[in-house]
């Protein structure tokens, strides 16, 4: 007589008998960061009960899910979302689609929404603007194919795509100094405890503001507030309140910009006669008529593109990191001109 077949323990078996989530299971089997030590031993407990073994089909598939997780940032950032529909066209022609997740700003919530996308086995991430530890990313890349976008410093394990911030604000201040300005505001954003080299494009961005400032003998002006519409208007109401107010305000985004442009509106200033204002990133909102802002131009949709093409390569058997950089463009339009004649 045939014996029935004894079936296979599973990940849900184990979650069942340790009173967790299948996530709480695979985070432990995959010694994931932020795993309690009680959680931990709750679900080796069980495994040992069980004799839970990982599945060796299971484990062979991993990799050839044929997903990409892209963690984005800021959702609310026009070129975030820029660089996500870069990803998208690159993708395209190819057989692997890419699972969006947005992260709140926070270090925990960003780590977890990692976690999450590594738990529906996507074969490589893509992570923009991340304010996470050096060290986590590490070793997140030494685990998976990771490519880090707007992340100075480069790594030893992941794939890094940048555009010359500092080059760019250089080319801002420049082209504002040319025009005649001598009080420049730059409005900026926290470091979000980051530190040189591993800092973010904004930290990059006011060190270039800064330099350049300096270099024309001019008293660097920065208000840190954030990078939105909000912010860049509450920087500019600050700055224009001033006993100095100034004749230029280099916004650290475009979407900062915007704001600027709503308080210089409310405070009665013609742009660019009586104030110029200037962006970063040339967001297509840059673009409108309108609008006509003048910014700095890094192509959110061709760092998307260069990013998903790099995880790719690194999919597919590349070894050793690439750190790319994209050279930043003035496009200068309407609202920046002459600095006003002093009365």
């Amino acid at each position: 007589m045939t014996q029935p077949e004894t079936r296979r323990v599973t990940i849900q078996d184990v979650a069942k008998a340790a009173g967790v989530s299948m996530s709480a299971v695979s985070k432990v089997l995959r010694q994931a960061y932020g795993v309690s030590p009680q959680m931990r031993q709750k679900v080796t407990e069980a495994i040992e009960r069980l004799g839970y073994r990982p599945h060796a089909g299971a484990r062979a598939m991993r990799g050839r899910s044929f997903t990409i997780g892209v963690l984005i940032a800021d959702l609310g950032s026009p070129f975030q979302l820029e660089i996500s529909a870069g990803i998208g066209a690159e993708l395209e022609p190819s057989p692997y689609q890419e699972i969006l997740i947005g992260a709140s700003p926070s270090e925990a919530r960003q780590r977890g929404s990692v976690e999450a996308l590594i738990d529906r086995q996507v074969d490589g991430l893509i992570l923009v603007a991340p304010w996470v530890e050096t060290s986590w990313l590490e070793a997140l890349g030494a685990k998976i194919p990771t490519v880090v976008i707007a992340r100075h410093g480069g790594g030893d394990t992941f794939d890094t795509i940048v555009d010359d911030d500092y080059e760019g604000a250089r080319l801002m201040v420049d082209h504002l100094v040319g025009l005649g300005h001598r009080r420049i505001v730059h409005t900026g954003h926290s470091a979000l405890g980051l530190t040189p080299p591993h800092v973010l494009a904004h930290t990059a961005r006011r060190e270039g503001y800064v330099a350049a400032m300096r270099r024309h003998g001019l008293v660097p002006d920065v208000i840190e507030t954030s990078y939105s519409e909000e912010g860049g208007h509450e920087a500019a109401l600050l700055a224009l309140a001033g006993p100095e107010p100034p004749t230029a305000v280099f916004a650290g985004a475009d979407i900062a910009a915007l704001g600027v442009l709503r308080a210089a509106e409310e405070r009665g200033l013609t742009v660019p006669d009586r104030l110029s204002v200037t962006g970063y990133d040339n967001t297509f909102i840059s673009t409108i008529g309108r609008v006509a802002l003048t910014t700095i131009d890094q192509s959110g949709r061709h760092t998307g593109s260069i990013s998903a093409r790099l995880l790719l390569e690194r999919i597919g058997g590349r070894p050793r990191p690439v750190h790319y950089i994209i050279a930043p463009r003035l496009i200068p339009r309407a609202t920046s001109g002459p600095a006003p004649a002093e009365h």
